[in-house]
């Protein structure tokens, strides 16, 4: 046993006895070479959460007080946590035939994506915005909003927030609204997709440009129209996929061409059957969620079979590669955008410390 310095262990205890501690002992947990995270890549089944939801609607009211029925994904990795990773928040919300979820805002971004289903409108800021399968729709931070359910029948979809990146740096704020819906109309074109729904049209009257896209709904026809068209380029022999066999999209702010909300980024991918997206690693964590068809997920070298509205988490500096078995329709979201205002954001093809040699650590040891 190697023998403690005393004047060394003194040194420590005062350390401790003043709310210190040394990098030298803490540095490879404090700055490991690569991301360590809590979070763990993991799938979650469709058919398993909206079983799970549906009880939920049978049993746990919508209302004032707990506003929503909203089941998070909680990673594995984080117990105790409803984060789908350490940045990200992702949830299925259920809301019943004819039920009302009352309004509300908060500081945090969020979004819907729409699995199936039609006959849910949100009002956002006062503009009935109907929902429906394929389409995206925005709730940007602090901006009012409510749905109710015209039909008699249920309809679920997926919610997306910065909720955990908020909670981190203490920036939480939310505030009731009004206890009844203030508009319950049931337009088909929301006023906002009237104003800035024209593809490459900016509206004059529009004198800046939000950070938070003013565009509340991104409807799954023009997706998928632009998805088909960058499969039939390659087909033609041009350029427009992001890989071969694998159109993607990103859905951006039409003001200034960033991405929709500020902290979240927001994107679809289409693989032709048999296609692949090749292994990766981003210091970025998303969550993807399968639209239409099957295949799997490579994630650290473990292949999970997906298929519809399956829901994986995937960790920053996890690697991960997708194998399409039919044509396969992937929804994903992300905090990139965070990452690279920070400068954090990296590739495992760009990661500097890779070319690196590791030094000799050394490190007093504490006693």
């Amino acid at each position: 046993m190697t023998d403690v310095d005393p004047e060394l262990a003194k040194l420590y205890k005062e350390f401790d006895a003043n709310g210190l501690i040394p990098l030298w002992t803490e540095r490879e947990d404090l700055m490991p070479a690569t991301p360590r995270p809590a979070a763990i890549p993991h799938r979650w089944r469709w058919t398993d959460l909206y079983a799970l939801a549906q009880r939920a609607g049978e049993l746990v009211p919508v209302g004032r007080g707990g506003e929503r029925r909203a089941i998070s994904l909680a990673n594995p990795g984080l117990p105790g946590l409803p984060h789908a990773t350490p940045t990200l928040w992702a949830a299925i919300q259920y809301l019943g035939p004819r039920e009302v979820a009352p309004v509300h805002r908060h500081a945090q971004n969020a979004f819907r994506f729409v699995l199936e289903g039609e006959g849910v409108w949100t009002i956002v800021d006062g503009d009935p915005v109907s929902m429906r399968r394929g389409d995206l729709l925005l709730t940007p931070g602090w901006a009012w909003h409510g749905h109710h359910n015209t039909t008699d029948r249920p309809m679920a979809w997926l919610d997306g927030l910065d909720i955990p990146l908020s909670s981190a740096l203490n920036t939480e704020f939310f505030e009731f609204g009004p206890d009844t819906l203030e508009d319950r109309s049931q337009p088909a074109r929301s006023r906002n997709e009237r104003l800035w729904g024209g593809p490459g049209l900016r509206p004059l009257s529009a004198t800046s440009s939000p950070s938070k896209s003013p565009l509340a709904a991104y409807r799954w026809e023009f997706t998928d129209s632009a998805l088909t068209a960058q499969l039939e380029l390659e087909d033609e022999g041009y350029a427009g996929v992001a890989g071969p066999g694998h159109a993607a999209v990103r859905f951006t702010n039409p003001a200034n061409g960033d991405d929709a909300l500020p902290t979240i980024r927001t994107e679809m991918h289409r693989l032709r059957e048999g296609a692949s997206v090749p292994a990766a690693r981003e210091s970025a964590s998303s969550v993807w969620q399968v639209f239409e068809g099957s295949g799997a997920f490579v994630l650290d070298g473990q292949r999970v079979e997906v298929g519809h509205g399956d829901l994986v988490t995937v960790p920053s500096w996890a690697e991960v590669a997708v194998e399409a078995d039919t044509r396969l329709d992937l929804f994903r979201f992300s905090d990139a955008p965070v990452m690279e205002r920070l400068g954090f954001y990296l590739t495992d093809a760009t990661n500097p410390a890779a070319r690196i040699a590791p030094a000799t650590p050394v490190n007093p040891a504490r006693p």
